[in-house]
């Protein structure tokens, strides 16, 4: 398998926890965000909106969307699962991975970033644009599973909702928020940390890291 991603991408972070945590392997391509090589005519041939991740299955297949990819790793290569199979707590672990991909993670990535730059927002407005993000959708992700035991998001084994709060709280800190409000989050990712397929993934532990 092909990994296109970048160090830094909390969608392309996400994916590499679940290659870990199922034991795969794949070759990691980066293409340099901040340098728009996601937008080279090469790689908009694989993936027409420019976005990491991709991952080319064996077959040589595609597949773009993190979630979407992950959501394949688990049915092709189901152990360890990473969601539960009661059909509620399932619902309930998609919702809260959800809330951060597709609530938080967009308004704060770098393409609306750079937009508001454009608009003539001061780099101080803009931090705090994608602090703000964060910080309201982390509040309400701290809600959903205020109840859960743990030591993970939803139990004693990690699941997608895992794979997308560390991801997000690894962009959280980049912007400066104070995560201490957050520690039903903080022992999720504190169980996370101390589980090597996360560990592995970190932006940090990549080849492409600056």
């Amino acid at each position: 398998m092909k990994l296109h991603g970048y160090f830094r991408s909390s969608a392309a972070y996400r994916v590499r926890i679940a290659l870990n945590l199922k034991g795969l392997s794949a070759e990691h391509l980066s293409h340099h965000l901040r340098k728009g090589e996601q937008c080279a005519p090469s790689y908009l041939a694989i993936n027409p909106q420019g976005l990491v991740p991709t991952l080319e299955n064996d077959a040589g297949a595609i597949l773009t969307q993190s979630l979407a990819i992950i959501e394949w790793l688990d049915e092709v290569y189901p152990e360890p699962p990473l969601l539960p199979k009661d059909p509620l707590r399932r619902a309930k672990v998609r919702a809260f991975a959800l809330a951060i991909a597709c609530d938080v993670h967009p308004v704060q990535n770098l393409k609306v970033l750079t937009r508001l730059r454009g608009l003539g927002l001061s780099e101080e407005q803009v931090t705090g644009w994608a602090a703000w993000a964060n910080r309201e959708g982390l509040a309400a992700c701290e809600t959903l599973i205020a109840d859960e035991a743990g030591p993970f998001c939803f139990g004693a084994t990690p699941t997608i909702a895992d794979l997308c709060l560390v991801s997000q709280l690894a962009n959280a800190r980049r912007f400066g928020v104070d995560l201490a409000a957050f520690p039903r989050l903080l022992k999720a990712e504190a169980a996370a940390k101390n589980n090597k397929a996360f560990a592995d993934a970190a932006p940090d532990r990549q080849p492409d890291a600056e």
